[in-house]
């Protein structure tokens, strides 16, 4: 084939450094649109955006020409630099080290959509932590619980 084709959807979640409630509502649409538009600028085209105030939810199509790594570092980078701007009180903001990527089968992007969209509510019965621990058991992913949060 002398094409190079793919479509991976990606379901990528990250916090804020040590979970800090900094993402409150009146920036967290202006976050989500911002971080919709770097994923759009490196061919990473968004399905949904969410999250409440000490993470983000990302679902897109990886790039072909990315690894998932490499999406990461460049979705946190620049929106990082960018959320420092939006605030005096964000001046310090700095997202986790870590995050979690889960592979979606197109059969399943309205229930990723809905689980995203769901997030305010999701979170009022549930921690971070707790949805991190439920999502990579879900998808069969080992983890040290010593160096899962920071």
């Amino acid at each position: 084939m002398p094409q190079s084709l793919a479509r991976l959807l990606i379901h990528v979640i990250f916090s804020t450094k040590n979970r800090a409630p900094l993402l409150l509502p009146e920036v967290r649409p202006a976050v989500h649109q911002y971080l919709g538009t770097v994923l759009r600028d490196y061919d990473c085209p968004t399905v949904r955006i969410g999250g409440v105030e000490d993470h983000v939810h990302l679902f897109f199509g990886l790039s072909r020409t990315l690894s998932i790594a490499k999406a990461v570092e460049i979705i946190k980078t620049t929106s990082s630099k960018w959320i420092k701007l939006q605030a005096p009180n964000l001046a310090e903001f700095h997202w986790q080290n870590g995050y979690g990527a889960f592979s979606v089968s197109p059969s399943q992007m309205e229930a990723v959509i809905r689980y995203i969209e769901n997030q305010e509510a999701h979170h009022r019965e549930i921690s971070f932590q707790d949805e991190m621990r439920g999502l990579l058991h879900r998808h069969g992913v080992e983890y040290d619980e010593r160096y899962a949060w920071d």
